[in-house]
C-alpha cells in the first residue's frame, strides 16, 4: 500500500479485523472512533479562523458553500440543509454541492469526483463571488471535482477554505484562506473513510455553522430562538422556549407565537417589550438581529 495519504495507509491496529468476534469488532472501531476528538481538537484554531471567514461573508449577504464528493459531499449537504429548520436561515445561505448531483445523495455515482471541470461548472451555476465562501471538503486531499469547484472560486474572487485527513501540502496551505487537517489517522477498513474521516468531519461542520448561527445571533443563550414553528416538534419546542425566557404559561407563549407567524424569536421581543408584530420585526432588525441586545442576557434578573 505505497501511497503517502494518510487516509490511505494500513491500520496495523486493525490488521487482523477478519479474525475476531462481533464484540472485538465492537470495541476495535470503538478504540478508533476515540482518537477523532482529539483530532479535532488539535485544529481549533484552524476552525474558530473558519468561523471568523463564514460569519463575515454571512454579514456581507454572502454564502457558505461546502463542495464535496461521497461522504464528503453527502456530510456537506446534509449539515446545510439542517440551517432552515434548526435556525431558520433562508435556504441558500449555507449550500452543499456534492459531484454527481443530487442522485448521488442516495447512490454512488461513479467518477463523478475525477472531473475537476465539473467542479467548476458548479460554482460558475452557483454564481459564485467575492462575499462567498466556499469550503472543499476531501478527507483525501486529492479530489479533482473539489479541486476544480476551489480554483473556480477563487478566481471568481471568493473565500476558499479545504478540509482534510491527511498531511497538508505546503502548496494547499499557500492557496487557500484557512485549512483543516485533523488526522485521525489510517482507517479501520484501510481507505474506508466514511468511518474516523467522517466522523471528523461531520464533528468539524457542526461546529462550524452552530459557531457561526451563534456568533450572528440565531441563539439566545444557548436557546435557538431564530426558528419557526413549521411543525409539531418545533411548535412544541417553540412553545417551552417562550415560557422558560418570558416566564409565561402554555396558552400565553401558544397565542404570542401564533401573532408572531411562528417565529420565535420576534414573539420574545413582542412578549417582553409588549409590542405587535410590524414594531416587534422593526426592533429586531435595528438590532441586527442579536436578542440579548433586546431583552438582555438570559441569565440577568431582568428576564422573568
Amino acid at each position: 500500500m505505497l501511497d503517502d495519504r494518510l487516509t490511505e495507509k494500513m491500520n496495523p491496529r486493525s490488521a487482523d479485523i477478519d479474525t475476531l468476534s462481533s464484540i472485538e469488532i465492537v470495541d476495535l472501531i470503538n478504540a478508533e472512533d476515540g482518537m477523532v476528538a482529539d483530532a479535532v481538537a488539535k485544529e481549533r484554531v484552524a476552525i474558530a479562523k473558519t468561523i471568523d471567514i463564514v460569519v463575515e461573508a454571512f454579514r456581507e449577504s454572502g454564502r457558505l458553500i461546502y463542495v464535496g464528493s461521497g461522504t464528503s459531499g453527502r456530510l456537506g449537504v446534509m449539515d446545510a440543509a439542517e440551517m432552515p429548520p434548526t435556525y431558520g436561515t433562508d435556504p441558500t445561505l449555507v449550500q452543499g454541492i456534492i459531484a454527481g448531483g443530487s442522485g448521488a445523495l442516495v447512490r454512488s455515482q461513479d467518477g463523478a469526483e475525477d472531473s475537476s471541470d465539473d467542479g467548476a461548472l458548479a460554482i460558475d451555476e452557483r454564481n459564485v463571488g467575492s462575499r462567498d465562501f466556499v469550503l472543499g471538503i476531501a478527507t483525501s486531499g486529492t479530489t479533482p471535482y473539489v479541486y476544480g469547484a476551489l480554483t473556480r472560486a477563487r478566481e471568481r474572487g471568493a473565500r476558499t477554505g479545504f478540509l482534510l485527513c491527511t498531511h497538508p501540502t505546503s502548496e494547499l496551505l499557500d492557496t487557500h484562506d484557512v485549512v483543516i487537517a485533523p488526522l485521525v489517522g489510517p482507517e479501520v477498513v484501510t481507505g474506508s473513510t466514511r468511518m474516523k474521516a467522517g466522523t471528523a468531519t461531520k464533528m468539524i461542520l457542526n461546529i462550524i455553522t452552530t459557531g457561526a448561527m451563534v456568533r450572528t445571533g440565531k441563539v439566545f443563550g444557548n436557546l435557538m430562538v431564530d426558528l419557526h414553528t413549521t411543525c409539531d416538534k418545533l411548535q412544541n419546542r417553540g412553545e417551552r422556549i417562550v415560557m422558560k425566557t418570558l416566564g409565561v404559561d402554555s396558552s400565553q407563549a401558544i397565542e404570542l407565537l401564533e401573532a408572531a407567524s411562528g417565529h420565535v424569536k420576534t414573539a420574545l421581543v413582542m412578549g417582553f417589550r409588549g409590542v405587535e408584530l410590524k414594531e416587534a420585526t422593526q426592533i429586531l432588525k435595528d438590532a441586527n438581529g442579536v436578542l440579548s441586545l433586546v431583552i438582555g442576557d438570559l441569565t440577568e434578573d431582568s428576564i422573568p
